[in-house]
């Protein structure tokens, strides 16, 4: 049996990219016709002209409490009254309405996200495979299929694998531990953290659960100690990347060397609170286009941190490697009563492009508050570090010292603002 779910997973870099490439201007026409919030996004481009991946940066990155805003606005009887009221749930950015999706759901906030009746919609089936499930084997699920998509994800993905699933969701351990051991499961689902209180209660209650060979995790972080735990206990535990509104980004493979990235969306590394791209091995925000026409998500934010990794995996498939989770893109505080974004110090260097690189400290204690904006400047002057602080008081109204530092001096880590302000 093959090593991949699809061959083109290990075409090569070029090929790949090509093909995406072409697959994009129709791609994002389609997206402006069906898809109102889509067509604001992408107003006054010529979309016939994007031949590169680099003619990306000319759109506005948008942000998950961007796509909120748009739908709380939408529902509370604000902008886009005109538009159906579907597309108010949705805040214009679905292509699909009732009757073509099968299923919606809500995330925090709330955020409605569509599901069609595409099989395999999230895209997880890849990853599946990859974590060594393969056609008529039972997966045990215990994502929640309430009011959240992680349920659908993994059952979806199964069914498009020709797997059985059984539906587990949540909570009543005993009861989870007494279904694996009648029905005997080839792998399960979930978060990791589940699974091993699974496993634990089963020691407990005296039962073994020897068919749980494999499992794909999601939602949670899945650290190398806990890998180790369920290989000690017989089961090879993956991860999987992905969220609500994009599905499946990035997966782990037998090679244990980063995330593979997902065939069908383009990912991107952008500067955090900004819209360029940052070079391989930057740590930035992981910024997805989705070629996916039913919910055609364009240089969707995530507001999570990773980088990409260089060369392929030693698995042998081609696409980019990321990190993994890095940590959390939104780094937004509270200096004197007013809100510091991490947009606003990407704006400061856009202005400047002295500088290659930024950091906002805050220090002090609340109330006392002290910003300092660590800059990397190969030639600092007083007249440009006098501009910089201008430029920072006007984009935040709040004033800052700027001290320069060499270049690469500063942490690859992501982080934009630095709080480190004591709050005893």
């Amino acid at each position: 049996m093959t090593t991949y779910f699809e061959e083109r997973e290990r075409v090569s870099a070029s090929e790949r990219e090509q093909t995406l490439l072409a697959r994009l201007p129709s791609a994002l026409k389609r997206a402006r016709e069906r898809a109102p919030a889509i067509a604001v996004q992408l107003q006054g481009l010529d979309l016939d002209a994007f031949g590169a991946r680099s003619d990306l940066a000319q759109i506005p990155v948008i942000r998950k409490s961007e796509l909120l805003q748009a739908q709380l606005a939408m529902r509370q009887g604000g902008a886009g009254q005109e538009l159906p009221a579907v597309g108010r749930v949705f805040g214009g950015f679905s292509a699909i309405g009732w009757g073509e999706a099968a299923r919606v759901f809500a995330s925090p906030g709330p955020i409605y996200e569509p599901e069609s009746k595409r099989p395999d919609y999230w895209g997880f089936a890849r990853a599946l495979y990859a974590a060594g499930f393969r056609p008529g084997e039972l997966v045990h699920n215990c994502f929640s299929y309430h009011f959240t998509p992680a349920g659908s994800m993994m059952e979806t993905a199964a069914h498009a694998l020709g797997c059985t699933v059984f539906p587990g969701g949540v909570g009543q351990t005993e009861q989870q531990v007494q279904a694996i051991a009648d029905l005997a499961p080839a792998g399960y689902t979930g978060t990791p953290s589940f699974l091993k209180i699974i496993v634990e209660k089963a020691i407990e209650m005296g039962m073994k659960l020897p068919s749980i060979k494999r499992a794909l995790f999601s939602g949670e972080a899945f650290p190398p100690s806990l890998c180790a735990w369920f290989s000690e206990h017989g089961i090879a535990g993956y991860q999987a990347y992905g969220s609500a509104d994009l599905g499946m980004i990035a997966y782990e493979t037998a090679a244990r060397d980063g995330l593979v990235v997902n065939e069908d969306i383009i990912l991107e590394i952008v500067r955090p609170g900004g819209n360029e791209p940052l070079p391989e091995g930057e740590v930035g925000e992981v910024v997805v286009t989705t070629l996916n026409p039913d919910y055609p998500l364009v240089r969707f934010g995530t507001g999570d941190l990773s980088a990409i990794l260089p060369g392929v995996s030693p698995c042998g498939r081609t696409n980019l490697r990321i990190k993994g989770w890095m940590g959390r893109a939104d780094q937004t505080t509270k200096v004197r009563g007013m809100f510091v974004h991490p947009g606003q110090i990407a704006q400061v260097i856009k202005r400047h492009p002295e500088v290659n690189k930024a950091r906002l400290i805050v220090n002090g204690k609340v109330g006392s508050d002290i910003m300092v904006l660590m800059v990397e400047l190969r030639a600092p002057t007083p007249e440009l570090l006098g501009k910089l602080a201008d430029s920072v008081r006007e984009l935040t109204k709040l004033r800052a010292e700027v001290q320069p530092v060499e270049p690469g001096s500063l942490p690859n880590d992501g982080k934009v603002i630095d709080d480190i302000r004591s709050y005893e």
